[in-house]
């Protein structure tokens, strides 16, 4: 069976910066699904996440995304990409990534300042629940919020040719 490649295949990895980049729309009904990429390591040129550290960024930026005065009633999704190298959010309307900076800043200080117990981290509400690396998930939001999102510019916000 041959198919099509997906277009998040088609995005040129080894030019691709960390940002926030959108990575599609949809729409579903009378509504416009935007997916972010919400991409923290540089593919295939750094590191990639650990494990725990990205388990614990999930539970902690999804539980804060979903109480944000703002944007919780347009949170759709949150959880780590499989190439360990970023996030997706889904959001309910036609959003660019400029709008989302200061939502991902607040999401990431929250991720790097957090002390006390991870949201869901028990065995009755994880699948996992002892994968979590609270230290080095305050470590990398700390280094995406410093080093990136501070510091944002239009290069890391549309995906590279």
């Amino acid at each position: 069976m041959i198919m099509d490649k997906i277009p998040s295949f088609t995005i040129n990895h080894e030019a691709l910066l960390r940002g926030i980049y959108v990575s599609r729309k949809d729409n579903v009904g009378n509504e416009t699904i935007t997916t972010f990429d919400i991409r923290m390591k540089e593919p295939n040129r750094e590191p990639v996440l650990h494990n725990g550290a990205i388990h614990t960024i999930e539970h902690l930026a999804a539980t804060y995304l979903r109480n944000d005065a703002e944007w919780k009633d347009r949170i759709i999704y949150w959880g780590p990409m499989g190439c360990l190298t970023g996030n997706y959010l889904l959001v309910k309307g036609d959003v660019q990534s400029k709008d989302i900076v200061e939502l991902m800043k607040r999401t990431f200080k929250f991720v790097a300042d957090f002390e006390g117990n991870i949201p869901g981290a028990a065995a009755k509400d994880c699948g996992n629940y002892l994968l979590h690396d609270l230290p080095m998930a305050k470590y990398e939001a700390a280094k995406y919020l410093h080093e990136v999102l501070d510091n944002i510019k239009e290069e890391n916000m549309v995906y590279p040719k």
